[in-house]
């Protein structure tokens, strides 16, 4: 496992095992996608959007139209 440490600045150094594996060169662009509550997992923003497959959980259940409506509904009235 490949393990780094994080500078009072708020800096890591990615291990070059990990950088190898997703292809990233100096100037490169990560992507921080949240996985579940306080894991993430690091995803190269240049990599195709199919790269992306199965970082996230389907829901339990469907959401409906009517679901998302009132969720958008609602967020609105808080803003």
């Amino acid at each position: 496992m490949a393990t780094a440490t994080l500078t009072s600045k708020g800096q890591v150094t990615i291990p070059a095992s990990v950088r190898a594996a997703l292809g990233l060169d100096t100037g490169s662009r990560i992507e921080f996608v949240e996985t579940g509550s306080g894991q993430f997992s690091i995803v190269a923003a240049t990599s195709p959007v199919q790269a992306l497959k199965g970082v996230l959980r389907k829901p339990n259940q469907p959401v409906t139209l009517e679901d998302m409506d009132s969720a958008i509904a609602a967020q609105g009235m808080r803003g």
